[in-house]
C-alpha cells in the first residue's frame, strides 16, 4: 500500500501533527506513506494514480480546478480517499467538484471547542462493528451533507442554543463511506486537535477508515470505470 498525505492549511488545526498520526496508522499496518507539505502532487494527474490512497489534511485553502479534477479522476479509477475534520470537508470551499466527491462541507461548529456530545454508532458496517458509542470534548461539526452518504455514526445537534435551534436538532453525520467512480471515499469528522483523534474509539474509527479506502484500488483492478463516464463538464 503507498499513501500520499497532504498537508498544511489553516495551522488552527495543527495538521502537521495530524498527517503524522495518519503516517503512522499506515505505517503500522505495512503502508508506505510521502508526506508533503504542499498542494503540488495534486498538479501530477499520472502520478495520484499510482496511490492506493489520497489522505488530505488541508483545512480551507484553494485548489485549482485542474487539480481538483485530477484527484476526482484518480479516486474514480480506484485510489482511495479519506481524512478527517476540516482537514478534507473544510478544505477548498471554492471547490463544488471537492465537496461532491467527499460527501460534504463544513458550515459551523455552534460552540465553538469544548462542546461536550455523543457520537452513536447506527451502522453494522465492519468499520464500526465493535466499537461502542463514546463521548468527545471538542467542536461538534455542523455539516451539510450529501444524502447519498452512508452514515456510520452521528451526533445529536442539542448540545448549544443558536441561531439555528428554532429548526430543532437532527441527527448530524459523524463518519461516512461513499463510493466515487471505482474508488472509496471516507470521512471523520472528528479532529478539531490531534488529541481527539490520537485514541480510543476515534482513533479506531478512523484507523479502520483509511485501510478500507486503501483497499479499493485491489478491488477496482480490472473493472470497467466507462459505463460511468459520459462526455461533458458536470461541475
Amino acid at each position: 500500500m503507498h499513501a500520499l498525505i497532504v498537508w498544511g492549511g489553516w495551522d488552527g488545526h495543527e495538521p502537521e501533527k495530524v498527517a503524522g498520526l495518519f503516517r503512522d496508522m499506515l505505517e503500522a499496518a505495512g503502508g508506505h506513506v510521502t508526506l508533503a507539505d504542499t498542494l503540488d502532487p495534486f498538479d501530477d494527474a499520472e502520478g495520484l494514480q499510482r496511490y492506493d490512497l489520497i489522505v488530505p489534511v488541508w483545512t480551507d485553502g484553494v485548489l485549482s480546478r485542474e487539480a481538483a479534477t485530477n484527484v476526482s479522476e484518480a479516486v474514480a479509477r480506484g485510489t482511495g480517499l479519506a481524512g478527517c475534520h476540516g482537514g478534507m470537508c473544510d478544505a477548498f470551499r471554492s471547490s463544488p467538484l471537492w465537496q461532491f466527491m467527499t460527501g460534504a462541507n463544513w458550515v459551523a461548529h455552534p460552540g465553538g471547542d469544548g462542546m461536550n456530545y455523543r457520537v452513536r454508532i447506527t451502522s453494522d458496517d465492519p468499520l464500526v462493528t465493535g466499537i461502542p458509542d463514546f463521548d468527545v470534548v471538542s467542536e461538534q461539526y455542523y455539516l451539510h451533507v450529501d444524502p447519498a452518504n452512508r452514515i456510520l455514526a452521528t451526533t445529536r445537534t442539542d448540545v448549544v442554543t443558536w441561531y439555528h435551534s428554532p429548526n430543532g436538532p437532527v441527527d448530524m453525520p459523524v463518519a461516512w463511506t461513499r463510493d466515487w467512480g471505482l474508488g472509496r471515499v471516507y470521512y471523520n469528522a472528528l479532529g478539531h486537535q490531534p488529541d481527539v483523534i490520537a485514541e480510543g474509539p476515534a482513533r479506531e474509527m478512523l484507523r479502520r477508515g483509511l485501510l478500507w479506502a486503501a483497499a479499493g484500488k485491489a478491488a477496482a483492478k480490472g473493472r470497467d470505470l466507462t459505463p460511468m463516464m459520459t462526455p461533458g463538464n458536470h461541475w
